[in-house]
């Protein structure tokens, strides 16, 4: 079985830069994480590899430093990585984001099962696995909350919407988005990680999609946009009062009512 786990590179904290021009994300700035979603995704894919063989491909869009993500997912057991990057894709929304991966998925042959976390903690549209399966013109299923079971021509896996639980199978080629805690995501090998050093990561380019109509992508390519995007103002500090308890007591309603306690 082909498998693509498709991954992003997330902030790992609330600061972040913005453009003030798009109203979109400077990837290159702050720290980074992969998407914990994702870390489900991909655990997911290995343990159907170990259970009816195959390969594991993970495939994200972003600038070239998310090849250190790559670099994890190969010390988790991934087999392959493929980044897409391109300053053409830069400013994509959702639908210009899942052509891009949609493109790639062809260049690299397509696959028999595609898996995506649910969501991503920067969007949180839950949006862009749904849509890739849209692009590719195959069926998925969203919210996967258990895989029961699969073999060489299906999958049939337990989906959790909100208030049922619907039980579905589906043909390959498919696209299915799994939540967290379907599963314990592994944890690094130091010996995968001697043994992937010299492992390569593939980029690939706008050059390299099958598409060459810019309209359908990056910042030209999506319908959408923000208004107005701003960091989250920072909460305010902690106040430690010291002393015993009756000049804590002063302090504290000092503090309340700006007055002293006489």
């Amino acid at each position: 079985m082909k498998i693509i786990v498709c991954m992003k590179q997330v902030p790992a904290g609330t600061k972040v830069d913005i453009d003030p021009e798009t109203g979109a994300m400077k990837r290159m700035s702050g720290d980074t994480r992969t998407n914990p979603y994702d870390l489900f995704a991909l655990e997911a894919a290995l343990q159907l590899r170990e259970r009816v063989g195959g390969t594991v491909t993970v495939l994200t869009m972003g600038p070239a430093q998310a090849e250190t993500m790559m670099r994890d997912a190969y010390t988790m057991g991934a087999d392959d990585a493929v980044i897409l990057s391109d300053r053409k894709f830069a400013g994509a929304d959702v639908l210009a984001t899942s052509y891009v991966l949609a493109q790639g998925i062809q260049v690299l042959g397509g696959a028999d099962l595609i898996i995506c976390g649910k969501q991503t903690t920067d969007g949180d549209t839950a949006q862009v696995g749904p849509a890739v399966a849209e692009h590719l013109g195959i069926p998925h299923a969203a919210w996967v909350a258990e895989i029961e079971d699969a073999d060489e021509e299906k999958i049939r896996v337990r989906q959790d919407l909100v208030s049922v639980t619907q039980v579905s199978e589906l043909p390959y080629p498919c696209l299915i988005t799994v939540d967290k805690d379907m599963c314990v995501p592994r944890l690094p090998s130091y010996l995968l990680k001697r043994s992937t050093e010299g492992r390569k990561v593939r980029i690939l380019g706008f050059e390299d999609m099958p598409d060459q109509d810019l309209s359908r992508y990056g910042l030209i390519g999506s319908p959408t946009s923000v208004e107005r995007m701003f960091a989250p103002p920072e909460k305010e500090k902690q106040v430690y009062l010291e002393g015993d308890a009756s000049r804590k007591t002063e302090r504290l309603y000092e503090i309340l009512t700006g007055k002293k306690l006489i």
